[in-house]
């Protein structure tokens, strides 16, 4: 049997007749990256050998006919800015190369307790700064559908264990995009939770007020199931959100009567590639021929989402990053003069050249003279999109949008263009700024390589949004096409 693109609801059912063990499909796991990585570059850490031990655990509590979680035995990679103990968390940065966590953050605690199998720590853009996985202080990430382009990023190594089997699940971190964007360019399902649905402890801090920890899977069903085990209030996390958490699996439904779903037409006008443009306009006629009523709305004021994106996360980055200054841990540079001559010296060799751009953008708009001409009148406009996003969705129950501006670029397209870069994520942006919930799913193909769609919807409405994706996914087939590696 080929274990390599089964997702986790049928492996758990194979689990449970005695057809498959947790250390079989481990070690299939295992085999895959072998063969994979030297291309891919999916990983920067591995747990075998805990992975291992975990999955013949499982195995015995299957022997004893002990009732488990849905997600136990099931390999689960983690996004390399997520702590966890034990096992090296470097952000794909020198700045924290050789850095082991003294504990878990609550998501990995949460899938422990499910028995989940962790493979490993998954590339990324240094402290989650990239759309590409290019900025990575090890060595960039290659999309498995065509691997001369990029995976996406931030959690490009994420999508890419994903999408060629080196994982059968993931988890990544999004602030601008960093889940939504790769896994519409690998060609899986990405979910963007609501701020303050999924702690944030032991995630290390990019833009505090932006960052979201999510589930990246093969299907909506595999991607519902890891949302619940990581969802819900965590007392560690002051920013989470109290409350119970949805039975997200029960709210997957087959049809849509009744829903209605808004179309944004700022998001389908120029710098829309065409192929994707047409990608969304099928999904929408699919969407109304399972019972949906579609009709176009407007965002007024989604143009400036990116400009107030780029000061607010800067911002914040520059006061979170001032804690790497070679006093308490990470990199420290050798023999310095004195203390300021550490501090300069620890910094500018342990950070990448985009993070070093992103903090200077930030210390800058933050600097007296400034935070009102910069920073402040940003959260304005923060203000005024999150106002625009909500208006609509109290109108529809969700909205359509592409999931990215065009397909996966290639490796060192816009690498020498931070704009274009940046332009990468104005599709998903402003869901980060009005910390709603998003989800994007394979919709099409252009040339090959896999397209999206993104769908958004209410603070803690992952629920209707999860549902409305399965729907669309259960009627087309495009989460069951595989890259041909």
């Amino acid at each position: 049997m080929d274990f390599h693109y089964l997702t986790a609801h049928e492996i758990a059912r194979l689990y449970r007749r005695r057809e498959l063990s947790a250390s079989e499909m481990t070690v299939a796991v295992f085999s895959r990256i072998e063969e994979l990585e030297d291309r891919l570059h999916a990983y920067i850490t591995l747990n075998k050998e805990q992975a291992l031990a975990k999955a013949r655990e499982v195995d015995e509590k299957l022997a004893r006919g002990e009732e488990l979680p849905p997600l136990a035995g099931i390999p689960v990679a983690i996004k390399d800015n997520i702590c966890t103990r034990g096992l090296r968390t470097t952000c794909a940065s020198k700045m924290l190369y050789n850095y082991i966590p003294p504990y878990n953050a609550t998501v990995v605690e949460k899938l422990l307790a499910h028995d989940v199998v962790i493979i490993g720590k998954t590339n990324m853009d240094e402290f989650a700064m990239g759309s590409s996985t290019e900025n990575s202080g090890f060595y960039p990430t290659a999309n498995p559908w065509d691997t001369s382009r990029v995976p996406g990023g931030s959690s490009g190594g994420s999508a890419a264990a994903v999408a060629s089997g080196e994982a059968v699940l993931a988890l990544g971190s999004d602030t601008g995009g960093s889940i939504r964007q790769p896994a519409a360019f690998c060609g899986v399902v990405g979910l963007k939770p609501t701020y303050g649905a999924v702690s944030r402890f032991g995630l290390v801090a990019f833009a505090s007020s932006l960052d979201q920890i999510g589930p990246l899977a093969r299907d909506v069903t595999d991607c519902a199931l890891l949302l619940q085990a990581i969802a819900g209030h965590d007392p560690q996390d002051s920013t989470s959100a109290p409350g119970p958490v949805p039975d997200y699996q029960a709210a997957l439904r087959r049809e849509l009567k009744g829903i209605k779903i808004g179309l944004p037409r700022e998001y389908m006008g120029q710098g829309i590639d065409p192929a994707v443009r047409q990608v969304v306009e099928q999904a929408a006629r699919q969407l109304a021929d399972l019972g949906a009523m579609l009709e176009e709305t407007t965002l007024p004021h989604i143009e400036y989402a990116v400009p107030a994106y780029y000061l607010i996360a800067t911002a914040e980055a520059s006061s979170n990053l001032a804690r790497y200054d070679g006093v308490r841990y990470g990199l420290r540079s050798p023999q310095p003069a004195d203390v300021v001559d550490m501090f300069m010296h620890t910094r500018s060799q342990g950070f990448g050249a985009e993070v070093k751009r992103r903090i200077m953008l930030g210390t800058y708009a933050l600097s007296a003279g400034y935070y009102d001409a910069y920073y402040l009148r940003a959260m304005k406009v923060r203000t005024l999109i999150r106002q625009d996003l909500l208006r609509a969705l109290e109108q529809f129950d969700c909205l359509l949008c592409p999931a990215t501006v065009a397909p996966a670029f290639r490796q060192g397209e816009k690498v020498a263009d931070p704009l274009q870069m940046y332009l990468a994520d104005i599709t998903t942006i402003p869901v980060n700024l009005a910390g709603l919930p998003g989800v994007a799913l394979p919709a099409g193909q252009a040339g090959g390589l896999p397209v999206g769609i993104q769908l958004v919807g209410r603070p803690f409405g992952e629920d209707l949004l999860l549902g409305v994706a399965y729907a669309f996914e259960q009627s087309t087939s495009h989460h069951k096409l595989r890259p041909q590696l």
